[in-house]
């Protein structure tokens, strides 16, 4: 990791993959990741962990599944959201979004439970930046 400031603009300028998160740097045991997105993510859960998202640009949709049934929280642009542990979750954008996300190192885009991965989401712990 390196150990100069790095502009988020930058950062996303150096790739176009949809749903293939780049590792900005690490905090203690978790990854700071970048990604940009569009269309449909997949159902799935992290049983072991929460997940924070950051709306960089654009909207981001959050379809979960909860007790109470199946509701969506729509981020604009500088909105968080933490989806808790074990609850499975549906990311989307229609237009096109650049999110922040905070998940321990190794943690799986998929997920622990997860339906079919479709080809247009990387399932990966996450990619390197490239310089």
């Amino acid at each position: 990791m390196t150990r100069e400031p790095i502009l988020l603009a930058h950062a996303l300028s150096t790739f176009d993959q949809r749903w293939s998160p780049r590792i900005v740097t690490q905090v203690n045991d978790y990854d700071v990741r970048v990604a940009k997105v569009e269309g449909e993510h997949v159902w799935h859960a992290h049983d072991d962990t929460d997940e924070f998202f950051l709306v960089l640009d654009g909207e981001l949709t959050i379809a979960l599944r909860e007790q109470e049934g199946e509701r969506s929280v729509v981020l604009s642009t500088g909105a968080v959201f933490v989806v808790p542990r074990g609850t499975e979750h549906k990311p989307s954008s229609k237009d096109g979004a650049s999110i922040m996300l905070f998940e321990p190192t190794g943690t799986s885009t998929v997920g622990d439970r997860h339906e079919d991965v479709p080809d247009h989401v990387d399932a990966t712990t996450g990619h390197a930046l490239e310089p």
